[in-house]
This record gives C-alpha cells, sequence and structure tokens, in this order.
C-alpha cells in the first residue's frame, strides 16, 4: 500500500473512534461512509437513508461504514417500502492474521433470522473452510463459514424494525425489537477489531430505509 494511502485509512480508522450517531438529517455527513452517497441506489431523503433497486452485479446494493473498536454497541433503525426482499447486515473485522474480512452476518428475512459467523484460518484441513475461496490476498488466511440454522421471526410487517448488537468479549448478543427476538453468541473471532458495518440490501424498487444507526464503546463494568 501506498504510504499516502496507507495515512488516508489510518485517519480514517482514527475519525471513526469517536462513538456515531447518524441520523440522516440536515447535518448529515456523506464523508462518514466510504459508499458515494448519494449514487443510482442510494441517498438521503426526508431524514433517512433509502437504497432500492439492483446494483446490476452479483450482489444487491451495499453501504459501507467504517468503525473502529473492540467492545462495542451497534444499533440501526430499518423499513422495508415494497413486498418480499431481505436484508443483510455484516460486521467486518480483523481476521487474527493481518487483515480484514467478515465477521459475522445477520441475515434478516421477513419470516426468519440466520446468523453467519466468518472465522479464519490457515489450515487448508479445516472442517468449515470455505473451500471455493482463496486465501486472503494480505493475510494468507483461508475464511471459514459456521452456518447456523434460520429461526423463525415475523418480520413480513413494513414497519419500522431496530437492531442492536453489543460486542463484548468473545460475546455478542443481538436484539430485534428489544424482546421479540433474541439470540447470544460466544466465538473467539468476536474479540477481534471491528473495522467496517455493511448493509446488503435487497429491497426491489420501492427499497429499503436505514436510519439512527448508533455506535458506541461498551464501557467496562
Amino acid at each position: 500500500m501506498r504510504p499516502l494511502l496507507l495515512l488516508a485509512f489510518t485517519l480514517g480508522a482514527l475519525s471513526a473512534a469517536e462513538p456515531i450517531h447518524e441520523t440522516f438529517d440536515a447535518t448529515f455527513d456523506a464523508k462518514r461512509f466510504t459508499t458515494p452517497i448519494p449514487n443510482k441506489n442510494t441517498e438521503v431523503r426526508d431524514g433517512v437513508l433509502w437504497t432500492r433497486g439492483s446494483s446490476g452485479g452479483k450482489y444487491p446494493p451495499m453501504v459501507y461504514l467504517p468503525v473502529e473498536g473492540k467492545d462495542m454497541s451497534i444499533s440501526f433503525r430499518y423499513r422495508h417500502l415494497g413486498d418480499g426482499g431481505w436484508l443483510w447486515f455484516f460486521i467486518d473485522g480483523d481476521d487474527g492474521f493481518g487483515s480484514v474480512d467478515h465477521m459475522l452476518r445477520v441475515k434478516l428475512l421477513r419470516d426468519s433470522v440466520t446468523l453467519d459467523v466468518d472465522a479464519h484460518t490457515k489450515d487448508t484441513n479445516h472442517p468449515l473452510l470455505q473451500k471455493t475461496r482463496p486465501a486472503d490476498a494480505v493475510s494468507g488466511a483461508f475464511r471459514t463459514n459456521e452456518h447456523l440454522p434460520a429461526e423463525k421471526i415475523d418480520l413480513a410487517a413494513n414497519r419500522w424494525r431496530t437492531v442492536k448488537l453489543v460486542f463484548e468479549g468473545e460475546a455478542v448478543t443481538i436484539n430485534i425489537d428489544d424482546k421479540l427476538w433474541s439470540h447470544r453468541l460466544v466465538r473467539p473471532n468476536f474479540n477481534a477489531g471491528k473495522r467496517k458495518l455493511l448493509w446488503m440490501q435487497n429491497g426491489g424498487a420501492k427499497g429499503i430505509e436505514i436510519d439512527d444507526i448508533h455506535v458506541e464503546p461498551v464501557k467496562a463494568q
């Protein structure tokens, strides 16, 4: 990596270390996101982030937000504006070998929630190895994927939902609408630094709205 690019990345990471509260109001600063906003799929309208349509590529439209820290609380609200579709929420972090990759994926379907845990190894015989995926170009590590069974939950209504994740050490607690659905996971890789949040949105022509993003450190008790 060139020195200037490395400096830009470092400064971005340091600025992202501050608590984030994004309400997409008149003070919205698009530079906080690494995704250019507005773009052909995403814009801010009526005080929310609105993403719709197709990216034209393999995956639906995505929005990236850099973060920095280990123990942290992450929350946001989302709402579907049309029928069908889904929202996948990714937390990316240090892979333990010198690079950054997916750590946890929360798949918010209309009738269920599925969790995918992504860890990393240099063991080419690891039972959870994603065998079709090459080693990371920077770290040389391979991604493993633990696909947990789907849990049924009724998310069919096109109303605002609140998603919250709290990372503390090797544990994460995930809630949807407070007590509607909750799950706690403990995995060694959750103790690594978090670097990036990603919303992958399959919302069709009407789209998905996101609002009220909170990211803040969890203070030791």
